[in-house]
């Protein structure tokens, strides 16, 4: 099952949130690292918030994009702020 930590930044759809993950890359030439994002539409029964960090994992298809659920709030301090 693939889990992934992600913040919150859509919540304005039903049961439905966009979660944001944040990954690095190394540039094959130059060795610098890259950041890319990419965004998931997550199945939320939870209720949480427009920028908090959540672990979410695989489930089955919900609809055309809805593929993941919310597993878990992580314990991070800046998302109580």
């Amino acid at each position: 099952m693939k889990k992934f930590k992600g913040k919150v930044v859509s919540v304005d759809m039903n049961k439905t949130v966009v979660v944001e993950v944040e990954s690095y890359r190394v540039h094959p030439l130059y060795h610098k690292r890259i950041k890319r994002t990419k965004k998931y539409h997550v199945h939320d029964e939870r209720g949480v918030q427009k920028g908090e960090e959540v672990i979410f994992g695989e489930i089955r298809p919900i609809s055309k994009t809805k593929r993941w659920q919310i597993i878990e709030r992580s314990q991070d301090d800046s998302a109580k702020k």
